[in-house]
Protein backbone atom coordinates (compact mmCIF):
# COMPACT_ATOMS: atom_id res chain seq x y z
CA UNK A 1 0.00 0.00 0.00
CA UNK A 2 1.26 3.48 -0.73
CA UNK A 3 0.09 6.84 0.59
CA UNK A 4 2.03 10.01 -0.10
CA UNK A 5 2.94 11.65 3.21
CA UNK A 6 1.36 15.03 3.77
CA UNK A 7 2.24 15.85 7.36
CA UNK A 8 4.71 18.60 8.19
CA UNK A 9 6.15 16.89 11.26
CA UNK A 10 9.68 15.56 10.88
CA UNK A 11 9.57 11.74 11.08
CA UNK A 12 11.28 10.10 14.04
CA UNK A 13 12.48 6.50 13.87
CA UNK A 14 10.64 4.37 16.43
CA UNK A 15 11.97 0.91 15.55
CA UNK A 16 14.13 -0.83 12.98
CA UNK A 17 13.85 -4.50 12.08
CA UNK A 18 15.60 -6.93 9.77
CA UNK A 19 12.65 -8.25 7.81
CA UNK A 20 12.15 -11.12 5.42
CA UNK A 21 12.31 -8.70 2.50
CA UNK A 22 14.98 -6.39 3.91
CA UNK A 23 15.11 -3.57 6.45
CA UNK A 24 11.82 -2.30 7.86
CA UNK A 25 11.60 1.01 9.68
CA UNK A 26 8.66 2.26 11.73
CA UNK A 27 8.63 6.06 11.95
CA UNK A 28 6.38 8.45 13.83
CA UNK A 29 5.41 11.75 12.20
CA UNK A 30 3.24 13.77 14.54
CA UNK A 31 0.23 11.63 15.46
CA UNK A 32 0.85 9.14 12.66
CA UNK A 33 3.14 6.26 11.80
CA UNK A 34 4.94 5.34 8.59
CA UNK A 35 6.51 2.08 7.47
CA UNK A 36 9.61 2.25 5.28
CA UNK A 37 10.83 -0.83 3.39
CA UNK A 38 14.44 -0.85 2.18
CA UNK A 39 14.47 2.94 2.23
CA UNK A 40 11.23 3.27 0.22
CA UNK A 41 8.07 4.73 1.76
CA UNK A 42 5.51 1.94 1.85
CA UNK A 43 2.48 2.91 3.95
CA UNK A 44 1.21 5.15 6.73
CA UNK A 45 -1.76 5.68 9.04
CA UNK A 46 -2.95 9.00 7.62
CA UNK A 47 -5.80 8.01 5.33
CA UNK A 48 -6.67 4.41 4.54
CA UNK A 49 -9.73 5.11 2.39
CA UNK A 50 -8.62 2.91 -0.48
CA UNK A 51 -7.57 0.11 1.89
CA UNK A 52 -11.02 0.16 3.48
CA UNK A 53 -12.66 0.25 0.07
CA UNK A 54 -10.64 -2.80 -0.93
CA UNK A 55 -12.45 -4.89 1.67
CA UNK A 56 -15.80 -3.10 1.53
CA UNK A 57 -16.10 -3.53 -2.24
CA UNK A 58 -15.06 -7.18 -2.09
CA UNK A 59 -17.62 -7.95 0.60
CA UNK A 60 -20.37 -6.02 -1.16
CA UNK A 61 -19.76 -7.95 -4.37
CA UNK A 62 -19.47 -11.28 -2.56
CA UNK A 63 -22.65 -10.72 -0.53
CA UNK A 64 -24.72 -10.38 -3.70
CA UNK A 65 -25.61 -13.72 -5.21
CA UNK A 66 -25.15 -13.01 -8.92
CA UNK A 67 -27.26 -16.02 -9.88
CA UNK A 68 -30.16 -14.69 -7.81
CA UNK A 69 -29.72 -10.92 -7.28
CA UNK A 70 -32.60 -10.70 -4.81
CA UNK A 71 -30.96 -13.18 -2.47
CA UNK A 72 -28.07 -12.31 -0.21
CA UNK A 73 -25.39 -14.85 0.53
CA UNK A 74 -24.61 -16.17 4.00
CA UNK A 75 -21.51 -16.01 6.19
CA UNK A 76 -18.25 -14.87 4.61
CA UNK A 77 -14.77 -16.28 5.16
CA UNK A 78 -12.15 -13.80 4.11
CA UNK A 79 -8.41 -13.87 3.49
CA UNK A 80 -6.40 -10.66 3.65
CA UNK A 81 -2.94 -10.73 2.13
CA UNK A 82 -0.84 -8.11 3.93
CA UNK A 83 -1.62 -6.71 7.37
CA UNK A 84 -0.28 -3.25 6.60
CA UNK A 85 -1.33 -0.67 9.17
CA UNK A 86 -4.59 -2.49 9.83
CA UNK A 87 -7.20 -0.52 7.89
CA UNK A 88 -8.30 -3.53 5.81
CA UNK A 89 -8.58 -5.89 8.76
CA UNK A 90 -10.56 -3.41 10.85
CA UNK A 91 -12.95 -2.84 7.95
CA UNK A 92 -13.50 -6.57 7.48
CA UNK A 93 -14.40 -7.11 11.13
CA UNK A 94 -17.00 -4.34 10.94
CA UNK A 95 -18.93 -6.32 8.30
CA UNK A 96 -21.80 -8.30 9.91
CA UNK A 97 -21.45 -11.35 7.63
CA UNK A 98 -17.76 -11.94 8.24
CA UNK A 99 -17.33 -15.02 10.41
CA UNK A 100 -13.58 -15.45 10.04
CA UNK A 101 -10.61 -13.50 8.68
CA UNK A 102 -7.29 -15.12 7.89
CA UNK A 103 -4.52 -12.52 7.65
CA UNK A 104 -1.28 -13.56 5.98
CA UNK A 105 1.70 -11.31 6.77
CA UNK A 106 5.26 -12.43 6.19
CA UNK A 107 6.98 -9.75 8.28
CA UNK A 108 7.09 -10.58 12.01
CA UNK A 109 7.83 -6.94 12.86
CA UNK A 110 4.59 -5.73 11.26
CA UNK A 111 2.58 -8.22 13.29
CA UNK A 112 4.40 -7.19 16.47
CA UNK A 113 3.76 -3.49 15.83
CA UNK A 114 0.02 -4.22 15.79
CA UNK A 115 0.29 -5.26 19.41
CA UNK A 116 1.95 -1.95 20.27
CA UNK A 117 2.23 1.20 18.14
CA UNK A 118 -0.26 0.29 15.38
CA UNK A 119 -2.88 -1.25 17.65
CA UNK A 120 -5.28 1.75 17.46
CA UNK A 121 -5.48 1.54 13.65
CA UNK A 122 -6.32 -2.15 13.56
CA UNK A 123 -8.73 -1.57 16.48
CA UNK A 124 -7.40 -4.40 18.65
CA UNK A 125 -8.23 -6.79 15.80
CA UNK A 126 -5.50 -9.27 16.65
CA UNK A 127 -7.43 -10.07 19.85
CA UNK A 128 -10.67 -10.77 17.97
CA UNK A 129 -11.55 -14.51 18.05
CA UNK A 130 -12.61 -14.31 14.40
CA UNK A 131 -9.04 -13.48 13.35
CA UNK A 132 -6.18 -15.83 12.55
CA UNK A 133 -2.82 -14.26 11.70
CA UNK A 134 -0.38 -16.40 9.75
CA UNK A 135 3.24 -15.25 9.69
CA UNK A 136 4.03 -16.63 6.25
CA UNK A 137 4.46 -15.84 2.58
CA UNK A 138 1.07 -15.77 0.88
CA UNK A 139 2.26 -17.95 -1.99
CA UNK A 140 3.20 -20.65 0.50
CA UNK A 141 -0.19 -20.41 2.18
CA UNK A 142 -2.02 -20.66 -1.13
CA UNK A 143 -0.42 -24.01 -1.82
CA UNK A 144 -1.35 -25.40 1.63
CA UNK A 145 -5.10 -25.08 2.33
CA UNK A 146 -5.87 -24.11 5.95
CA UNK A 147 -8.44 -26.18 7.85
CA UNK A 148 -12.09 -25.29 8.44
CA UNK A 149 -13.59 -23.13 9.89
CA UNK A 150 -11.07 -20.71 8.39
CA UNK A 151 -12.26 -21.59 4.88
CA UNK A 152 -15.19 -23.22 3.15
CA UNK A 153 -15.20 -27.05 3.40
CA UNK A 154 -13.16 -27.35 0.20
CA UNK A 155 -10.45 -24.99 1.48
CA UNK A 156 -11.65 -21.94 -0.43
CA UNK A 157 -12.44 -18.41 0.68
CA UNK A 158 -15.45 -16.25 -0.15
CA UNK A 159 -13.20 -13.22 -0.67
CA UNK A 160 -9.48 -12.69 -1.16
CA UNK A 161 -8.20 -9.16 -0.51
CA UNK A 162 -4.61 -8.40 -1.46
CA UNK A 163 -2.81 -5.35 -0.08
CA UNK A 164 0.77 -6.48 -0.58
CA UNK A 165 3.66 -4.14 -1.37
CA UNK A 166 2.54 -1.28 -3.63
CA UNK A 167 0.41 -3.52 -5.82
CA UNK A 168 1.06 -5.38 -9.07
CA UNK A 169 2.67 -2.49 -10.93
CA UNK A 170 5.17 -1.35 -8.32
CA UNK A 171 6.69 -3.97 -6.03
CA UNK A 172 9.39 -2.86 -3.60
CA UNK A 173 10.22 -6.18 -1.97
CA UNK A 174 11.93 -8.89 -4.07
CA UNK A 175 9.64 -11.83 -4.71
CA UNK A 176 6.32 -10.02 -4.31
CA UNK A 177 5.89 -9.67 -8.07
CA UNK A 178 5.39 -13.46 -8.28
CA UNK A 179 2.02 -13.09 -6.60
CA UNK A 180 0.71 -10.89 -9.41
CA UNK A 181 2.16 -13.04 -12.18
CA UNK A 182 0.17 -15.78 -13.98
CA UNK A 183 1.19 -18.56 -11.58
CA UNK A 184 0.27 -16.50 -8.52
CA UNK A 185 -3.07 -15.50 -10.01
CA UNK A 186 -3.87 -19.11 -10.83
CA UNK A 187 -3.23 -20.06 -7.19
CA UNK A 188 -5.47 -17.23 -6.00
CA UNK A 189 -8.24 -18.18 -8.41
CA UNK A 190 -8.14 -21.77 -7.21
CA UNK A 191 -8.74 -20.62 -3.63
CA UNK A 192 -11.95 -18.70 -4.38
CA UNK A 193 -15.44 -20.12 -3.94
CA UNK A 194 -17.44 -20.11 -7.22
CA UNK A 195 -19.22 -16.88 -6.26
CA UNK A 196 -16.21 -15.38 -4.49
CA UNK A 197 -14.41 -12.11 -5.18
CA UNK A 198 -10.72 -11.35 -5.67
CA UNK A 199 -9.85 -7.76 -4.72
CA UNK A 200 -6.40 -6.28 -5.32
CA UNK A 201 -5.11 -2.91 -4.13
CA UNK A 202 -2.71 -1.03 -6.39
CA UNK A 203 -0.87 2.27 -6.02
CA UNK A 204 -1.44 2.96 -9.71
CA UNK A 205 -3.05 1.54 -12.82
CA UNK A 206 -1.62 -1.81 -13.88
CA UNK A 207 -2.82 -2.59 -17.43
CA UNK A 208 -0.82 -5.81 -17.79
CA UNK A 209 -2.21 -7.13 -14.52
CA UNK A 210 -5.76 -6.18 -15.53
CA UNK A 211 -5.29 -8.14 -18.75
CA UNK A 212 -4.27 -11.21 -16.74
CA UNK A 213 -7.41 -10.82 -14.63
CA UNK A 214 -9.66 -10.55 -17.68
CA UNK A 215 -8.10 -13.71 -19.06
CA UNK A 216 -9.13 -15.55 -15.87
CA UNK A 217 -12.39 -13.90 -14.80
CA UNK A 218 -15.61 -13.04 -16.64
CA UNK A 219 -16.26 -9.95 -14.49
CA UNK A 220 -13.44 -7.47 -13.81
CA UNK A 221 -13.71 -3.93 -12.47
CA UNK A 222 -11.02 -1.28 -11.97
CA UNK A 223 -12.13 1.35 -9.45
CA UNK A 224 -9.91 4.44 -9.09
CA UNK A 225 -9.74 5.97 -5.63
CA UNK A 226 -8.57 9.62 -5.47
CA UNK A 227 -5.74 10.37 -3.06
CA UNK A 228 -4.56 13.75 -1.72
CA UNK A 229 -1.54 13.82 -4.04
CA UNK A 230 -0.44 11.98 -7.15
CA UNK A 231 -2.19 9.31 -9.18
CA UNK A 232 -5.32 7.65 -7.80
CA UNK A 233 -5.04 4.31 -6.09
CA UNK A 234 -6.87 1.54 -7.95
CA UNK A 235 -8.97 -1.33 -6.61
CA UNK A 236 -9.24 -4.30 -8.97
CA UNK A 237 -12.24 -6.60 -8.44
CA UNK A 238 -12.58 -9.95 -10.20
CA UNK A 239 -15.41 -12.50 -10.14
CA UNK A 240 -16.72 -15.52 -12.03
CA UNK A 241 -13.56 -17.51 -12.84
CA UNK A 242 -13.39 -18.69 -16.43
CA UNK A 243 -12.92 -22.32 -17.35
CA UNK A 244 -9.29 -22.70 -18.37
CA UNK A 245 -7.84 -25.52 -20.47
CA UNK A 246 -5.86 -28.08 -18.49
CA UNK A 247 -2.25 -26.95 -18.25
CA UNK A 248 -3.01 -23.39 -19.44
Amino acid sequence: MHTVPGAAAEPVVVERADGVGGELVLRRAGAHYEIISNGVFLMDTRNGESERLLVRAALDETALDNAAPDRRAGPVRLLIGGLGVGFSLAEALAHPRVTHVTVVEREPAVIAWHRTHLRPWSRDALDDPRVTVENADLLDVLTTPPPAPHTAPDGRFDALCLDIDNGPGWTVTPGNARLYAPTGLDLLTARLTPTGTLAVWSANTAPAFEALLRDRFARVQARPVPVPRGEPDVIYLAQSPRERPHGA
